[in-house]
């Protein structure tokens, strides 16, 4: 996933309070708190917290910076010192602000110490020696991921990137078992470890008022957990009737492909021959499942080239969009310290991300660019964070990130919709836009990679959720896990699985411990967002041909929603782009419409379901 990174302090705090740590008491800016606290005592803390992590995060940032473009045993040694300076006293003051639950305040403040609270991913109890071992596990799993591999028999060892790059390519079936089991033998020894944390974590959050891990991971969306759950389930079941024709579709051509031997016409799809490590994306066996009619693609890496497009002219390109629609141009800094080519002198994280270093106006972008038509899409959503950064620098320190967790993702990939052929004939990329015949090839691909993921980014955290609330208990962890994924994905686990296998551990995000629904929101949103600027660019044909460039209606619909920042529920900064407070699946099933009446024309004859 792409990602805005260290993008603002807000940001940075969500991503450092998810371990726990201790400082010494020097330099410390802490409001003394009576017994029974006031809410003065409140307004002063958060002043005071305010203040002093703003000191805190921009040395830690500028050296993440210089290490992530800069990779060395110095850059490390400074990034670690100065995060962990950021992250422990982070921890600290989120657990204090717990003293203030009970107080009356008005709805800003108690906003901005709820959200402290809410950000910590796994908090420590206050008995050190389980706030060092909490630690101590996540740190130990991150390890035994990182450092996977899968040896065989001949003696050879393949690591994730060899296996992933196996699934994608690969068409032999037993090829792809292979691989699939063997990446799955990096999980089971973390299953204990797991357990223990989540019986630590969870002694956390009572620390902090909540049930468990649960109710803090659900209870963050300016709604009750409870409610919010059957919310993801809502919008689910506006997706599923059109993600269900996708399976059967796709399902129809593995068994073509392999036989209705190993792929049966009547059950959930083997999850080894999907093209991916997880079966979350499907785009890798977009050449299984394409139309059989010969389709005219545009190809944009080929007018990159021919239009004399370099790695900056790209990102200028991309900027030109945003100052279309009204933006101010990106600062001059952006361009000097902006990391845009793979250096040849020393290592470097190329991993696309988006940064505010400063939280005010010092917006760069780390990529290690590619001069393709998929990067210059990219460049797009990278871009798409920078601009919601700066959108809302003018809010509170604690104000400044994305509505909720699932907006930031989303408003760059809403960019990304918008580089339609309609918009590269504007820039002058391509001379002509090919007909709608054509489309179907596209929607086809762009489902098999973002419809095909959305029961699989509500499914994971649903897993962790029953876990951390005890629903599910330790030895029907691996089982719990697989009947999710046939229920929501129709997809199955090629071989039967050993109740110890654990393998959501296989995913980085389990043993990482970074909250997944993001990622589901951001699959709704992105596609509501772009239905809604569509409308207010006055485009009046299908959705997924539009493009909102050069529209200061729809820049300025945008940024009215880009500069609330987290300072009010996502509710209402949703309406104030599309006029609802609800969000709505139903765009997905607009931007897809002829895909899905081109589906139910292949499926006429196949039966469908699991």
């Amino acid at each position: 996933m792409r990602t805005a990174k260290a993008s603002s302090l807000a940001l940075m705090i969500a991503a450092a309070l998810g371990t726990a740590g201790c400082t010494d008491d020097s330099n410390k800016t802490t409001s003394k708190v009576t017994a029974q606290p006031t809410a003065a005592e409140a307004k002063a803390f958060l002043d005071a917290s305010q203040k002093e992590l703003t000191k805190l995060q921009h040395p830690a940032s500028q050296a993440a910076w210089a290490y992530q473009t800069y990779i060395n045993q110095d850059t490390a040694a400074v990034a670690a010192y100065l995060g962990e300076k950021l992250s422990s006293r982070a921890t600290e003051i989120a657990k204090e602000s717990a003293k203030f639950n009970n107080v009356e305040l008005d709805a800003a403040s108690r906003r901005m110490l709820d959200g402290l609270r809410y950000s910590l991913t796994l908090p420590a109890p206050s008995d050190a020696e389980k706030s060092e071992r909490l630690a101590q596990i996540g740190t130990q799993m991150e390890g035994m991921y990182g450092s996977g591999r899968y040896c065989r028999e001949d003696g050879t060892c393949w690591g994730l990137t060899d296996m992933a790059n196996m699934m994608a390519n690969e068409r032999d079936a037993d090829l792809l078992l292979e691989a699939w089991k063997g990446w799955r033998e990096v999980s089971p020894p973390m299953k204990d470890l797991y357990v223990e944390q989540a019986e630590i974590a969870n002694q956390g959050a009572q620390e902090l008022g909540f049930k468990d891990i649960s109710e803090l991971w659900r209870g963050g969306y300016d709604m009750p957990a409870d409610d919010f759950e059957q919310e993801l389930d809502r919008l689910w079941g506006q997706v599923k009737p059109f993600y269900d024709a996708l399976h059967c579709h796709v399902r129809a051509k593995l068994g073509e492909t392999y036989g209705t031997d190993i792929v049966a016409q009547d059950e959930p799809i083997p999850a080894h021959l999907l093209g991916n490590m997880w079966a979350q994306t499907w785009s890798n066996i977009y050449d299984v499942a394409k139309p059989e009619q010969e389709m005219q693609v545009v190809d944009v890496t080929k007018a990159l080239e021919e239009k004399g497009y370099d790695e900056i002219k790209m990102v200028k390109g991309a900027e030109a969009f945003f100052t279309s629609l009204g933006f101010e141009p990106l600062p001059e800094t952006f361009w000097e310290r902006s990391q845009f080519t793979q250096p040849a002198d020393r290592d470097v994280v190329c991993h696309a991300s988006a940064w505010n270093l400063d939280s005010v106006d010092d917006l760069r972008i780390k990529m290690c660019i590619q001069k393709t038509g998929e990067e210059f899409a990219v460049i797009h959503h990278e871009l798409g964070h920078n601009f919601y950064q700066r959108a809302y620098n003018k809010q509170p320190m604690f104000f400044q990130g994305s509505a909720n967790d699932g907006f930031h993702e989303a408003i760059g990939d809403t960019i990304a919709l918008s580089v339609t052929p309609k918009y590269l004939k504007r820039i002058g990329l391509i001379e002509e836009i090919p007909d709608a015949s054509n489309d179907i090839g596209m929607l086809l691909r762009t489902a098999m990679d973002k419809i095909a993921f959305v029961p699989f980014g509500l499914l994971v955290d649903k897993w962790r959720w029953a876990v951390f609330s005890g629903k599910v208990k330790p030895e029907d962890y691996n089982q719990y896990w697989w009947e999710l994924r046939e229920q929501y994905q129709g997809v199955k686990a090629p071989v039967e699985r050993p109740a110890d296998a654990f393998d959501p551990g296989a995913k980085y995000h389990i043993p990482g411990n970074t909250p997944y629904t993001r990622y589901f929101l951001a699959h709704i949103l992105q596609f509501q967002f772009h239905r809604e600027l569509c409308k207010i660019a006055g485009d009046e044909g299908p959705v997924h041909r539009c493009s909102i460039a050069g529209s200061k209606e729809a820049g300025e619909a945008l940024n009215n929603m880009l500069m609330m920042g987290a300072s009010k529920p996502w509710q209402e900064a949703l309406e104030v782009l599309t006029g609802t407070q609800q969000m709505d699946a139903t765009a997905i099933l607009d931007y897809f419409a002829p895909l899905k009446a081109w589906l139910d024309e292949q499926n006429q004859d196949r039966q469908c379901g699991w």
